[in-house]
């Protein structure tokens, strides 16, 4: 019993240190898009339908102007922000008026908050909800310069003035490389508007909310603020291989591919003596997909051989999934050869599946994190005691073992000469 009780401490500080070291704390990966202040513009649906009062008891507009106050008054100073809507002031039914119903509200500048806040209180429901032409006004009010930009997009259902699909604008705006992301958040959305939602932010980089509750919504959106105002990193586009042979060479950063459902991709890394690889995976399920699905992150030599693997499993209760890895490369002697870097390479596979209804192209979206960086050389090191150095990690069990062993040993003799004795 002692001993179990000796190897399931050990096992569990061995999951400790995997936990600890398990992510670099950084990564070298691009650089800031820019250094001028960056901007962002909140697009806000006013269509009729926002009279609906279905979030927390009150309309969907009262919900938006409460939130929209709260993001205000949280804006950082840094940021450049101005706020444009779709559908606020023709009530009519003619198509050809109501799909140019877009206005900007207030200019994209330095924040007043006070003139912000009481644009925004004048709005009240009223019309079409032109999302394409929106987001095209919103591209050109957010155009010029080199800083980082974001559209926020706030609506409760799908774009009503086709054929100018809003998916093709978001692509439009992608295709001209002018690093403009746009977030979209829907507000108690059915499958045809979360859909359409998904599409536009696919398309740009962005991410697709649902929202249901007014904080949700306010969290959101400042969220997506604040991160506007902080350094972008722009992952480097990549495609993995069928096998080692012929994989992309990666370079310490960030890389984003994507993966259809049960694929396997390879990338390669090279590992100098001395050195340590850390690499980290997230795969986002964009999509419909199937409950009790995983991840894997391999690490093998190019013999196939494997060095070290991470994996995760999921139960679809989450939208993405990730794992990692560490692989410290064995400091090298005096001879030259021996300080040529290794060749390691990475695979990544995944169990998704997805009812037949879903789509499977294009893949899902792959983030990959690849740092290297030198070895760990001391027993504080997380990797070096247990994890990159493993001789630390058996040499302790094995210690532990042997005193566990003498101590049962002696008890047992303890409770015989006892037993004798009565």
């Amino acid at each position: 019993m002692i001993t179990r009780k000796w190897v399931a401490a050990g096992a569990c500080g061995l999951l400790v240190t995997l936990a600890a070291g398990l992510f670099p704390a950084s990564a070298v990966a691009g650089e800031p898009v820019a250094k001028e202040a960056p901007k962002v513009e909140l697009v806000l649906d006013v269509s009729g339908s926002m009279r609906a009062q279905d979030i927390d008891g009150q309309s969907r507009m009262t919900a938006a102007k409460q939130a929209f106050n709260e993001v205000l008054d949280a804006v950082p100073d840094e940021v450049r922000l101005g706020i444009r809507t779709l559908g606020a002031n023709y009530p009519g039914d003619d198509k050809n008026l109501g799909c140019k119903d877009t206005k900007q509200l207030y200019p994209v500048g330095p924040l007043n908050r006070t003139e912000a806040k009481t644009a925004v209180a004048t709005l009240a429901p009223t019309g079409w909800t032109p999302i394409g032409p929106a987001l095209l006004g919103a591209a050109e009010d957010l155009k010029g310069g080199d800083a980082t930009r974001r559209i926020v997009l706030i609506t409760d259902g799908e774009d009503t003035c086709a054929p100018l699909d809003p998916c093709e604008v978001a692509r439009d705006i992608a295709a001209q490389g002018i690093h403009l992301v746009i977030d979209t958040l829907g507000l108690v959305p059915d499958a045809k508007t979360r859909n359409q939602l998904i599409c536009i932010a696919e398309a740009t980089g962005g991410t697709y909310t649902s929202v249901q509750h007014t904080a949700e919504l306010s969290g959101r959106v400042r969220q997506l603020v604040d991160r506007a105002a902080t350094p972008v990193v722009n992952p480097v586009a990549t495609e993995g291989a069928k096998q080692c042979e012929g994989a992309p060479e990666l370079k310490p950063g960030l890389y984003s591919d994507r993966e259809t459902f049960g694929e396997h991709r390879w990338y390669r890394v090279g590992v100098k003596p001395g050195q340590e690889l850390r690499a980290s995976v997230s795969i986002g399920s964009d999509r419909a997909v199937n409950n009790d699905y995983g991840i894997l992150l391999r690490a093998t030599t190019r013999s196939g051989r494997e060095i070290v693997r991470g994996q995760e499993a999921g139960d679809g209760r989450t939208d993405l999934i990730s794992s990692g890895l560490r692989y410290p490369k064995r400091a090298a002697g005096g001879d030259e050869d021996d300080q040529q870097p290794e060749t390691v390479c990475l695979q990544i596979s995944n169990s998704f599946s997805a009812p037949a209804s879903v789509k499977t192209t294009p893949g899902m979206p792959v983030e990959l994190t690849i740092d290297v960086v030198d070895g760990p050389d001391e027993a504080s090191d997380v990797a070096a005691f247990g994890l990159g150095r493993g001789w630390w990690l058996l040499g302790v069990l094995v210690l532990t073992g042997f005193l566990a062993g003498l101590v049962w040993g002696w008890v047992s003799r303890w409770r015989i000469a006892v037993w004798r004795t009565n």
